[in-house]
């Protein structure tokens, strides 16, 4: 008996998690190998490969298993680490069990007993300096149907994005602005890969507002009010393909409402050098380099609103 033990023990799996997959044995075996390798013999994804690894819509995240609730999108944070990530699970959703290599801290789903990932703590990425790092293939995703249905997302690039999100931040309706990149030709790139490697992305921003309480015109005309649109180098100080001006647009009715309003600007005498390119992936930026003015407490160096409209 006791070397059952220790064979199971360097499995990393115990005797209480192997008896909690009796109850879900029928749902076990609908699983694919690999589901299987991840879930129930603790293995692990390979970073980047995971469904989750970027998704930002509003929801819950629950166990493939035994269908229980374990996460909240609320509690989902870009850690660039290649698995999704959050700082914080629905109480009582999940059990912290030491890993068999005797270093981690192994995260299993407090219902049925599958594996999820690990936790880390001390990094800190977050306020509550935490990092739950689960594999996507552990999770189903379930959308929060009324408020996703309701939320549209735009996308500028106007020089460097600390100002651009200061300012589209202050306009009422818009949810939530995320800095990061647009328009290139690596994926997931970082600040450092964006700077130095010429990867083609621009600094932008994602706006997510309510169409109920802010139009996308208006959001639109913000955008050319705080940066200078005739600028064609870059933005202020700032110097380099990743400064230039530019509107990502997700369909033709905002095409045609950027082509408007870049008209207006030119019967005005203004030579408009922003660009309208077609929405393309986005990546956050780091997480430092999110709501920078509004930690920092300063105001943007290069960007400023000037009446244009």
């Amino acid at each position: 008996m006791k070397n059952m033990i220790l064979v199971l023990l360097t499995m990393g799996i115990t005797f209480a998690v192997a008896q909690d997959f009796k109850p879900w044995k029928s749902k076990i075996d609908k699983l694919t190998p690999f589901e299987k390798h991840v879930l129930i013999d603790k293995g692990t994804e390979r970073a980047f490969s995971g469904q989750y690894v970027d998704t930002k819509e509003d929801g819950t995240y629950i166990c493939k298993v035994c269908g229980a609730p374990l996460y909240s999108s609320s509690d989902k944070f870009d850690s660039h680490c290649g698995w999704p990530s959050f700082d914080d699970a629905i109480p009582g959703a999940i059990k912290e069990v030491p890993d068999a290599d005797g270093r981690r801290t192994e995260i299993v789903c407090a219902n049925c007993g599958a594996h999820m990932g690990h936790v880390f703590k001390g990094e800190g990425l977050t306020e509550k300096n935490v990092r739950h790092c689960i594999n996507s293939i552990s999770l189903n995703f379930q959308k929060n149907k009324a408020q996703t249905s309701a939320l549209k997302k735009a996308y500028f690039a106007g020089g460097c994005f600390w100002g651009v999100e200061y300012y589209l931040e202050m306009i009422e309706g818009v949810k939530e602005v995320t800095s990061g990149f647009m328009g290139g030709h690596v994926k997931n790139p970082g600040y450092y890969d964006v700077v130095r490697k010429d990867t083609g992305h621009l600094e932008t921003v994602e706006v997510v507002y309510d169409p109920s309480k802010v139009s996308y015109e208006t959001l639109a005309k913000t955008f050319f009010e705080i940066h200078d649109p005739t600028q064609a180098d870059g933005q202020g100080p700032d110097i380099g393909s990743q400064y230039l001006s530019a509107i990502f647009v997700s369909n033709t009715e905002e095409r045609k409402t950027i082509e408007r309003l870049i008209d207006i600007l030119e019967k005005k005498g203004l030579k408009i050098a922003t660009k309208v390119l077609p929405k393309a992936p986005f990546y956050s930026a780091e997480v430092y380099h999110q709501d920078y003015y509004a930690r920092k407490g300063t105001k943007p160096y290069c960007h400023r609103r000037v009446k244009r409209f």
